[in-house]
């Protein structure tokens, strides 16, 4: 019997334009209509295994995180049938489940009580979680004390330390730190290969790949493609940028209606996607775009052609030293090649506060491997052994790769020339 199974399920929500529209309908028993129904889900039909991590992707607002609290059991569906077999421990939003006036230790217990956890197996238990949550003495302050880091450093912790046959993770671990992050990813790989049933939600690709063994894609609450991650995460991102380039189309497009000319903006003053951001604060990234030499932007890379990103950013204090630059990043998360403005031997001027600079990146892509790559763009001030980061996008745009002419062996091809010293014949004594 599968560990989740939906047959059909939609789910609804009543919207009033206003809050007397609700009371006049709760006057008339509900005989009048003031409202009207927003379809969070349509008709959604899919299980998932006993063991199976299963991901779904989608926009903002597609209905994955309505989904995830169905099978937690803190929704009910408008129509169809929800089966959930075992024991679900969720992380589905910062400090989700916690009370914000009771401290770490008692919203602990409280949550393991909630699971049908007695007090005695929570004491077996407890250490472990303050241990992973490496939260300190806040553990006996209360919650709302909490930055949402230490949050959801609890929660994760005790998900994962209850002893959950399923396991359901909604994008909390974007808010992590880098350090933090990678321990939550182990962890969700040790639950993996102990047959722990996972839902996972994130607009982390890169995750989503390395742990799905099948994936969702959920478009305005009806299901877009469900199978095989890698193909169902490609046609998304494909999808995704797609639509990011008739945005930036829109945006960089000013069509002159006396004179029919078109106008572009030296300024790039849109970022498609961010999965985390840091820095001091002192400069920010204002947009980042690619596309090809031409200016039309780019919704597919191909092995062997030029690109060129356009990163715009500005000052907010001072900055004496301005230096901007890239990561690239391939579809692990792994940090594939980067650059800035100082490594290519170009020193910006000093910014003052309100300036801002655009700097375009030529750069001929090599042959890599088909598969999907993230850029972040960043704004740092000082040299290339002492910075400080102003500003950090992670994963500000994802482009898939194209599978090219001819494969690509490994991660990529080096271009290579070949000499062949061949003796023909037989050679006889």
């Amino acid at each position: 019997m599968p560990a989740i199974s939906f047959q059909g399920v939609s789910k609804a929500y009543s919207v009033y334009e206003n809050a007397g529209d609700r009371l006049k309908e709760l006057l008339t028993f509900n005989k009048l209509r003031f409202h009207k129904d927003f379809w969070a889900l349509r008709d959604v039909s899919f299980e998932v295994e006993r063991g199976e991590t299963f991901c779904i992707v989608g926009e903002n607002g597609s209905g994955k995180s309505t989904l995830l609290q169905i099978v937690a059991g803190i929704l009910q569906p408008s129509a169809g049938t929800v089966k959930v077999q075992g024991r679900v421990s969720a992380l589905l939003e910062l400090g989700s489940g916690f009370n914000p006036e009771f401290s770490g230790r008692d919203n602990v217990y409280m949550n393991g009580a909630i699971l049908g956890l007695s007090a005695k197996e929570m004491d077996a238990k407890y250490q472990d979680i303050l241990d992973f949550a490496e939260i300190g003495d806040f553990i006996h302050q209360p919650v709302k004390t909490y930055s949402s880091g230490m949050g959801v450093r609890l929660a994760f912790s005790v998900a994962i330390h209850v002893d959950p046959d399923i396991l359901l993770v909604d994008e909390a671990l974007a808010v992590g730190d880098i350090y933090f992050r990678q321990r939550c990813m182990r962890k969700v790989h040790e639950l993996r290969a102990r047959g722990v049933t996972i839902l996972f939600v994130s607009h982390a690709t890169g995750d989503v790949k390395a742990l799905g063994d099948r994936a969702m894609w959920l478009d305005h609450g009806e299901v877009r493609d469900l199978g095989d991650t890698e193909r169902v995460v490609s046609g998304y991102l494909a999808a995704m940028t797609s639509k990011d380039s008739a945005y930036i189309e829109h945006k960089k497009t000013e069509i002159d209606h006396g004179r029919g000319t078109i106008v572009a903006p030296e300024i790039e003053e849109h970022i498609p996607n961010v999965d985390g951001r840091h820095g001091d604060g002192r400069a920010e990234v204002l947009g980042i775009s690619i596309n090809d030499p031409a200016g039309n932007p780019v919704r597919m890379l191909d092995p062997g052609t030029k690109i060129v990103i356009r990163i715009s950013a500005r000052a907010k204090e001072e900055l004496h030293h301005p230096n901007v630059g890239f990561m690239m990043r391939n579809h692990l998360g792994v940090d594939f090649c980067g650059t800035n403005t100082t490594r290519e031997g170009y020193e910006l001027q000093p910014m003052l506060p309100g300036d801002v600079v655009t700097v375009d990146f030529h750069l001929e892509l090599p042959e890599l491997s088909s598969s999907t790559f993230s850029f972040s763009p960043a704004i740092a001030d000082g040299s290339l052994d002492h910075y400080a980061m102003c500003d950090w996008v992670e994963n500000a745009i994802v482009l898939p790769m194209s599978r090219g002419e001819n494969p690509v062996y490994g991660q990529m091809h080096l271009k290579c020339r070949v000499e062949v010293n061949s003796r023909l014949g037989a050679v006889h004594a």
